[in-house]
């Protein structure tokens, strides 16, 4: 009973099933020119950046749904950690981590290197650090970055991952303008976001993000799509580099 009172609101924050209902309002342009306010939607915040109102961010409250077991069958998380194809000298950032479900997954495949997990929420660095302890992973750095800036040094990682948290991110444009300055040479940038393109995906359409929205988002930070993934059953694995 506990997990599934757990699972509900996590859904409810998130990424459960539903549809957003749209407020009719006039949308006005803040003073940095890259995002207007409007009446927010039932899952949105109001706040609108290339023509897509954000989610509501779920909060630490859904920890255990991240870490539901089921979750690798139905993410297929083992397809994806082969997409992503890592070096064993990579220095991966996992923006969003959470409580670092598969921040722990890509710590093995980078013995020579690390991975930085960023979260906003303390209470999930303390989830991170916990499992940090308890898998004695020394090469796993909990980072507590802010809604505007993942505290990524210049120039310093391989590869970012944003696991169906980009579409949450209250300052979209700011976070990728400092991760793509993080960037080394080379490096990738990777959103695995629910396919907006297909209804049959059970999942709140503010939850979900299209080739084409996010192409056009990533576009702005000065990235250029290199391949869309399409091994997972419900999600696009979207792979982007300068």
């Amino acid at each position: 009973m506990y997990r599934l009172l757990i699972f509900l609101l996590a859904a409810f924050f998130s990424c459960g099933p539903g549809s957003s209902q749209q407020t009719a309002g006039q949308a006005k342009t803040d003073s940095s020119g890259y995002y207007q306010y409007r009446n927010a939607t039932r899952d949105g915040i109001g706040k609108v950046y290339q023509g897509r109102e954000i989610a509501q961010v779920m909060g630490h409250l859904g920890a255990a749904w991240l870490e539901r077991p089921e979750r690798e069958q139905e993410e297929r998380t083992d397809l994806l950690l082969d997409a992503l194809d890592l070096k064993p000298t990579d220095v991966v950032a996992d923006i969003g981590a959470g409580t670092g479900y598969f921040t722990f997954l890509m710590a093995p495949e980078v013995p020579q290197g690390k991975v930085l997990a960023v979260d906003i929420q303390p209470e999930m660095i303390d989830y991170l650090n916990a499992g940090k302890r308890k898998r004695n992973m020394s090469n796993v750095e909990a980072v507590l970055g802010t809604e505007s800036n993942p505290k990524l040094p210049a120039n310093s990682v391989d590869l970012v991952i944003m696991i169906d948290a980009y579409h949450e991110f209250s300052y979209p444009r700011e976070m990728m303008n400092t991760i793509v300055k993080a960037l080394k040479p080379g490096g990738r940038v990777v959103l695995v976001e629910y396919r907006a393109e297909d209804p049959s995906v059970p999942i709140k359409e503010l939850h979900k993000l299209s080739v084409a929205q996010a192409t056009k988002e990533m576009k702005a930070a000065g990235l250029k799509l290199i391949k869309n993934d399409s091994r997972l059953p419900q999600q696009h694995v979207m792979f982007f580099g300068r």
